[in-house]
């Protein structure tokens, strides 16, 4: 069902998003002995057991919290690490202990704020969890979107793939890591990575129904980025949208304001009554290039995006979208990784729903 919706909800919420780095060592001060004085050295765990007559073993167990010592000289253990200022390294001890309590994100654009409202979802579960999150960005490039993966999985407990660009083979040998992976936005049969996604299809086709309300026939898609999952369902809903009574050509573009902007002139040649854009960025990009052809939104062409980003309520006009549960994705993308993580059997998750946000940029066929 269609939604008009003049103010939307603006979160404003924050999430700090930590990143996982190797620990610098830190250096001891110089010891003095009236003779000569020798070069600052790394404080490492030997310093420590040196020190405080114990075994490397012993500090071992605990700076990790282990429990099997007694309390007088882990007390002995601790004042010696404070006071020679020796800090664990976490890579170092994760790798010893298989556990970094550490989940890494990887996005393909990190410049769209559709990532990051996911992104935000992930972290305050993932905080109250007391995990730290490492997120990346693969720019869209596919083989980067696999160095990247590859080489994280090796200091992180698990993976979340937000709408993953890299091929199903790709993604068959990542999901044969020793490690958990799970993607979001994408859905491919056979590659062993369990999903979660949002009916891109049966929302776009809400989109394509509302247009041909409002008596269009003749209308443009501006296509997404060509390794997108939500792309190819997006683009499919248009020979669908032949039910009702339209005709959609399809523009190639991007997902950017700048490949939106750069498209219009391409589907101005096509003689349009409206352009469905694959994202609200892409959109926002078209209605500056429709502009500076002098055609008014929605009084000549009437325009549509996807996502509901939190600007989209702030065009001129403002938007028509579909509303995707950003927020609802992180965080159940962040469940199932948990119970991945833990070792727990997985439960079918449904696709998660987009809304339909009717706004301005649309309007009837000019008579």
């Amino acid at each position: 069902m269609a939604h008009t919706d003049p103010d939307p909800h603006v979160s404003s919420t924050g999430v700090a998003v930590e990143v996982t780095s190797r620990a610098q060592p830190n250096t001891r001060r110089p010891k003095i002995d009236g003779r000569r004085h020798s070069v600052a050295q790394p404080v490492t765990i030997r310093s420590v057991a040196d020190e405080a007559g114990v075994s490397i073993a012993t500090v071992s167990r605990v700076m990790s919290g282990q429990t099997n010592v007694s309390r007088s000289r882990a007390a002995l253990v601790r004042e010696v690490a404070g006071r020679l200022g020796y800090t664990p390294n976490p890579v170092a001890q994760g790798l010893k202990s298989g556990s970094f309590r550490t989940v890494a994100v990887v996005v393909p654009n990190l410049s769209n704020p559709f990532f990051y409202d996911i992104i935000r979802g992930i972290g305050l579960k993932a905080q109250a969890a007391r995990y730290q999150m490492v997120v990346l960005d693969s720019n869209e490039d596919p083989d980067k979107e696999v160095t990247i993966c590859r080489d994280v999985l090796r200091y992180s407990d698990g993976l979340l793939l937000i709408s993953p660009r890299m091929s199903a083979q790709d993604l068959q040998q990542l999901a044969a890591e020793d490690k958990p992976v799970v993607m979001v936005n994408r859905a491919e049969v056979g590659v062993g990575i369990p999903s979660l996604c949002v009916d891109n299809s049966a929302a776009m086709l809400e989109i394509y129904g509302h247009l041909s309300g409002l008596g269009h026939r003749k209308v443009v898609y501006l296509a997404g980025p060509s390794a997108s999952w939500q792309n190819d369902m997006r683009q499919a809903a248009g020979i669908q949208a032949q039910a009702f009574g339209l005709e959609v050509k399809v523009v190639p573009a991007g997902g950017t304001i700048a490949t939106g902007y750069k498209a219009v002139g391409r589907a101005l040649e096509l003689n349009p009554t409206a352009i469905v854009c694959f994202n609200d960025l892409s959109a926002f990009g078209a209605l500056a290039g429709l502009k500076e052809h002098g055609i008014m939104v929605p009084d000549d062409i009437s325009l549509t995006g996807f996502d509901d980003i939190e600007f989209s309520a702030y065009a001129a006009p403002s938007l028509t979208t579909a509303r995707n549960p950003k927020r609802e994705l992180g965080q159940l993308s962040w469940t199932i990784i948990e119970q991945l993580m833990r070792g727990e059997k997985l439960l079918p998750t449904p696709m998660l729903t987009a809304e339909l946000i009717v706004r301005g940029s649309t309007a009837p066929v000019r008579r």
